[in-house]
């Protein structure tokens, strides 16, 4: 899907209010009859609404025209902060910058869910978590058991490693496995699902097979990188998810977007969300000022 041009979103807008209508009035939109649904999708189907949603037409319509302001661009953002050594101040302030520029979500730790979750409170900003972080090393039912304790601190987003060893082993069955374990605690409780599938450490066609594996299991997203192998998101893996999943699911650019540039260069190959430990400056450049400490603007 090129994402080069508005008209595709405008066109996805209109089905998307087609069958919030539908919904509303108890009716069967076209849309509806496509997905196999009836009026009661959105309810019975909350994973459903999540890749609706979590697609960003609207947002990625903006900020590819004239009219994407500071505010579009922040909310393409998980304002991510990972690293091992991360204190509680700096947790917070990840919060309150959060709160401040209304990013897509903050990405942090599992330690670090519940203090994300109450600082957050009442803000729309959602928590956003790691599973099986950085290597995906750890078995699929620890896996599960990790996102459902983080859920029960308060994340609304999860963002699960895969078996990288296994894909590579030629395992895609276990590959699967692994994915689904989380994706269906995930959506007992409506949270989004995301696959990091580590582009870095793969070939062309164990991409193919990640982003299918991902997309047989039932996740919301696919995802380029941890940000702790050896490279990051690049616009060819980006685009080349993008032609794998179609528009069904949503894609992460993740791992080493450090500028606007950075982030306007993945949304126009495919990236539905960007993953960055930058927010605040690609939001601040998005609004045109400067990033070297100065306050910045309120949106």
């Amino acid at each position: 899907m090129s994402f080069s041009h508005n008209g595709d979103f405008e066109q996805l807008v209109e089905q998307i209010t087609d069958v919030i209508y539908a919904r509303l009035n108890g009716e069967h939109s076209d849309q509806a009859k496509m997905c196999g649904c009836t009026s009661e999708c959105f309810q019975r189907c909350p994973e459903r609404m999540h890749r609706v949603v979590d697609a960003g037409a609207a947002r990625i319509g903006l900020v590819l025209g004239q009219t994407g302001s500071a505010r579009d661009w922040a909310s393409l953002i998980d304002h991510t902060l990972l690293k091992p050594d991360a204190t509680e101040s700096e947790i917070r302030r990840l919060c309150e910058e959060a709160a401040q520029y209304r990013f897509a979500s903050v990405c942090v730790n599992p330690t670090w869910v519940r203090v994300c979750a109450c600082n957050l409170e009442g803000t729309g900003v959602p928590v956003c978590t790691v599973i099986g972080f950085p290597l995906g090393a750890t078995l699929a039912d620890v896996k599960g058991y990790e996102a459902r304790r983080s859920i029960m601190d308060g994340a609304r987003e999860v963002d699960m490693v895969i078996n990288v060893g296994a894909l590579k082993s030629g395992d895609d069955c276990l590959v699967e496995h692994d994915i689904r374990s989380v994706v269906q605690v995930a959506h007992e409780y409506d949270v989004t699902c995301k696959v990091i599938i580590e582009t870095a450490l793969l070939t062309d066609d164990e991409k193919v097979r990640a982003c299918q594996a991902a997309q047989r299991a039932g996740a919301d997203f696919v995802k380029t990188s941890t940000g702790f192998a050896k490279g990051g998101a690049t616009v060819a893996d980006i685009a080349l998810m993008r032609r794998v999943v179609g528009s069904e699911l949503g894609v992460k650019a993740s791992g080493g977007v450090k500028s606007m540039a950075d982030a306007r260069a993945m949304v126009e190959a495919g990236a539905t969300r960007i993953g960055a430990s930058v927010g605040v400056k690609i939001a601040q450049e998005a609004a045109g000022a400067k990033t070297n400490g100065q306050p910045a603007p309120a949106y």
